[in-house]
């Protein structure tokens, strides 16, 4: 097939085919428009053709047709004599033969008409001809061409985008201790470097020191930062947050993962759909179809037709091969694939692969998330309640200062409320988060966890005081977290998460289209069901680790092999993997860059 080659991934000039193919479609429009007047114009009640002649319109249309078949179409033929060396007949080989046959046919016609019987000659002796189709074939096609490049233009920029997360210079740490700036081509595995607070980590690699929290949301969707200290793998272009980190260099250039996302998104383009494959192999018996059609009509014509049979058996044929001439079928499936993803680029969508296309009309369950999918992911905190001699106050203050070193929207939400409310945050040591549970460390001395239930099992830590009070918030809607101190169980703090303001009008949108959509969250079933109850989601699962929100994938695989179960908003990547499709939301910080990776 004609196809446009490659996608720009780096700071590259316009692409030169486009550039071409564009010039080459305005000189075929330009010139095909008043071919149609001429031809067509009768049909419309234009006069242009009886102003001019017979003659000379024919001559006109010569004149108008030459240029775009002898020039404009010289790619077309190039493809479609490729495809007959190479014995796969596709599209451009009809396309090439039809429009060369029309256009030869035609200038025959209109230098030698007397060669032709009287049947076939009109008004004044001319014969009719087909410069028009010729050349509105050659305009169509390299219309279609033009958008599908400029699709691929739109995505590619939306690649650039993305390798502009990546720094251009990372901070060297010499062998003596020193540090100096280096473009970011010079450095090499197995070198430190230096990651500051704000900046973006240059190369892929592993934390010899420090501590810092990174935004991640780049490779995840998850809008959480992760906390990092030494032995934790970190990934170039994620943003570190509020510490210091000096990491070893382990992959960089290409190895890098930014790399190979760039890369995984420019071979999307390249993919082929299953139906595409289902077009080529209708093509390559459709092409040799047609040409059968025309040889047996020729022959047929040649034997059975008035004199001068060769003529009538001349005209069938090359009329055969016209008609046929493909463009619908080949356009249509990579004009339809190139749009959606030039479409989706502007939109901050990157379709990971053209077949994501043509299954994701299979799609029967959405799973979602709930904190940032379907709340705001910006919580409040609204209530405190202390026991066993808390007093808020104090409260407060001891689970302010143990989250005030983490970036998750709750533990923002509990600090900013302990200062809105005059309680004193102190720093924390030995600060620890518990994956999908809470955060422990030591706040003046006192040892301080702040967590989920599954948290306080861990530390053998009894709710029974505060189960009623704190079951009454969550079916409010409201994510109880419990504070611990000294090993006894010190009260709870609550936040809440407003529902965004679009989300009743998309669910609803979703179900109009005949989607079933899961709530898989990490929160309580309380609170969660509350959510789900104001939102008419089909069905919840709470209390989820990330384990186990894997494990609903390969269930719900395992209760209907053919369903596909995309995953939107904040998920974690084992659920990704698992699921046959999956939508993964994503927020650069310190970029316009909005970007959503659809993966199959």
């Amino acid at each position: 097939a004609l196809e446009p080659m490659g996608v720009p991934t780096g700071d590259e000039g316009p692409n030169p085919e486009l550039v071409d193919f564009t010039r080459r479609f305005w000189v075929s429009a330009v010139l095909s428009i008043p071919l149609l007047l001429i031809t067509m114009g009768p049909m419309l009640g234009l006069p242009f053709r009886d102003w001019l002649g017979e003659h000379p319109a024919a001559w006109i249309e010569l004149a108008l047709a030459t240029p775009v078949v002898l020039w404009a179409a010289i790619p077309f033929f190039h493809r479609g004599w490729e495809s007959i060396v190479n014995r796969s007949p596709n599209m451009w080989t009809l396309i090439s033969i039809g429009v060369g046959t029309a256009y030869v046919y035609s200038v025959v016609a209109t230098l030698f008409p007397d060669i032709f019987p009287h049947q076939f000659r009109g008004h004044g002796g001319t014969v009719p001809v087909y410069f028009e189709a010729a050349a509105v074939i050659v305009a169509l096609v390299f219309l279609g061409q033009v958008l599908e490049l400029k699709a691929r233009e739109r995505t590619g920029s939306a690649i650039r985008a993305l390798l502009d997360l990546a720094p251009k210079t990372a901070r060297r740490i010499g062998a003596d201790g020193s540090e100096t700036d280096v473009p970011l081509e010079e450095v090499q595995a197995g070198e430190r470097l230096r990651v500051r607070p704000g900046d973006s980590v240059p190369v892929d690699g592993t934390v010899l020191e420090g501590r810092s929290s990174v935004d991640e949301s780049m490779l995840s969707g998850e809008p959480v930062p992760v906390e990092k200290t030494q032995g934790d793998f970190v990934t170039g272009g994620t943003l570190n947050k509020n510490g210091t980190l000096v990491m070893r260099a382990e992959k960089v250039g290409a190895d890098t993962m930014l790399s190979r996302i760039v890369e995984m998104v420019a071979k999307a383009q390249r993919s082929r759909a299953p139906i595409q494959g289902l077009a080529d192999r209708v093509s390559y018996y459709f092409v040799p179809t047609v040409v059968l059609v025309a040889i047996v009509a020729f022959i047929v014509w040649a034997i059975y037709g008035p004199q001068p049979s060769m003529v009538f058996a001349i005209v069938s044929a090359v009329s055969v091969l016209i008609i046929a001439c493909p463009c619908a079928l080949g356009l249509a499936t990579p004009m339809s694939i190139m749009t959606a993803t030039g479409r989706g680029a502007q939109a901050g969508v990157l379709i990971k692969e053209a077949e994501a296309l043509e299954r994701f009309s299979k799609v029967d369950t959405l799973i979602v998330d709930k904190t940032g999918t379907l709340t705001e992911g910006k919580p409040k905190l609204t209530d405190v309640v202390g026991f066993d001699g808390f007093d808020e106050a104090e409260l407060l203050g001891l689970a302010a200062s143990l989250e005030k070193g983490s970036e998750h929207p709750l533990a923002e939400a509990i600090v900013d409320g302990a200062r809105e409310r005059g309680a004193t945050v102190e720093d924390a040591a030995d600060f620890e988060a518990v994956t999908g549970k809470g955060v422990t460390g030591t706040v003046k001395g006192r040892a301080v966890s702040l967590g989920n239930q599954a948290l306080m099992d861990d530390l053998g830590i009894g709710l029974e005081v505060a189960k009623e009070r704190a079951d009454a918030l969550r079916s409010d809607g409201k994510t109880v977290m419990f504070v611990a101190a000294d090993g006894r169980l010190a009260g709870f703090v609550a936040v809440a998460d407003p529902i965004k303001a679009t989300t009743v009008e998309a669910i609803r949108a979703l179900h109009d289209s005949g989607l079933r959509i899961i709530m898989a969250t990490g929160d309580n079933e309380r609170t969660a069901k509350a959510v789900a109850a104001k939102l008419g989601i089909d069905e919840v699962r709470a209390d989820m680790l990330p384990e186990s929100k894997k494990a609903l994938i390969d269930e719900l695989h395992a209760k209907g092999a053919d369903r596909l179960y995309p995953i939107f908003g904040t998920l974690l990547s084992p659920m990704i993997a698992a699921a046959a499709m999956s939508l993964s939301s994503v927020s650069v910080i310190g970029n316009a860059l909005r970007l959503r990776s659809l993966k199959l």
